[in-house]
């Protein structure tokens, strides 16, 4: 069975994609690594929900390596099974990859209340959970101290003391850090956490709807692949 010459050209293409498609599932099981990891550093300003974007492009990377066996095979193999199975595959990946860039788009929108509401609860359980380990990392990261500045540990801390985080030097046994230090961050965190959590959802965003987008010329090149085959054998 010989397939016409636009066909053979479509397979030798779809083999060439599938390169790519490898290539585009470690980015995405990359990109969610990264960002899944970042954000469980500050689990306690973040719903369980900001964990799933991440999450799912962690899934895609992993399903992307079983689906490019069956495109690799089925168009060196000529197999319209296989061609059929990867298409089908390839639609479904293609609708988690839409889903998961919208959703980052939506939780980049609303991620200003969740994480203003967040903060304060965090703030209010400082002293008695893991909260604290999460606000000093914050404050530490960021160069800033409380929701919206110093004054907000008002009501946690005694004697206009706030955490030592809020000081740039590292603290003495017995010196603690006030609203008075030379080195306290008078900046709150809010805004700032609230950009840096905004732009990874943007990357999140962008790399999923883009690679959609150039996945869906490797589902057209299948299904003209698949098509060329099938009309091949019904040619014999």
């Amino acid at each position: 069975m010989e397939l016409p010459l636009g066909s053979r050209c479509v397979k030798y293409l779809m083999f060439i994609f599938n390169l790519f498609f490898v290539i585009t599932g470690i980015i995405l099981l990359s990109i969610g690594v990264v960002i899944h990891e970042v954000y469980n550093n500050y689990q306690h300003f973040l719903d369980d929900k900001h964990l799933l974007v991440p999450s799912l492009l962690i899934a895609i990377g992993a399903i992307i390596f079983v689906i490019a066996f069956f495109g690799c095979c089925g168009a060196v193999r000529e197999s319209y099974c296989m061609i059929v199975t990867f298409t089908t595959l390839l639609l479904v990946v293609l609708g988690l990859e839409i889903g998961g860039g919208i959703s980052a788009y939506i939780l980049r929108a609303n991620a200003s209340s969740i994480i203003q509401e967040k903060m304060k609860d965090a703030m209010q359980m400082y002293n008695r959970t893991e909260a604290a380990a999460n606000w000093n990392i914050v404050q530490h990261d960021f160069h800033c101290c409380g929701t919206n500045g110093p004054s907000d540990w008002k009501d946690i801390f005694p004697n206009n003391t706030v955490p030592t985080s809020c000081c740039d030097v590292k603290m003495g046994v017995n010196e603690t850090c006030t609203v008075n230090s030379p080195t306290i961050h008078h900046d709150g965190c809010f805004q700032t956490f609230v950009s840096f959590i905004k732009s990874h959802y943007l990357q999140l965003g962008s790399v999923g709807l883009g690679i959609a987008f150039v996945q869906g010329l490797g589902i057209a090149f299948s299904i003209y692949l698949a098509r060329s085959i099938k009309n091949s054998y019904e040619s014999v």
